[in-house]
């Protein structure tokens, strides 16, 4: 989890520094570049630990029951 929070750090030092109207087009763009490919990092990273999350979340309390999968609201069903 820390290179998750030393990533997003990152992101957000690049995105104070494309704010500077005094950086060349040049840096810019591989600033951009930069924060781009971090940013989908990121998001992938996210989306996994939501998918363990909701896994944990939705495992069954008793042997016997279900797990619930929340794919569907209930008044989707009827």
């Amino acid at each position: 989890m820390k290179q998750f929070e030393e990533r997003l750090r990152r992101l957000e030092e690049l995105s104070e520094k494309i704010r500077d109207p005094e950086l060349p087009l040049e840096e810019a763009v591989a600033v951009f570049e930069e924060g781009i490919k971090l940013s989908k990092g990121l998001e992938r990273d996210l989306a996994k630990i939501e998918s363990r999350v909701e896994i944990l979340l939705n495992q069954p309390a008793a042997p016997e029951d279900k797990p619930e999968l929340g794919l569907f609201d209930q008044a989707e069903e009827r």
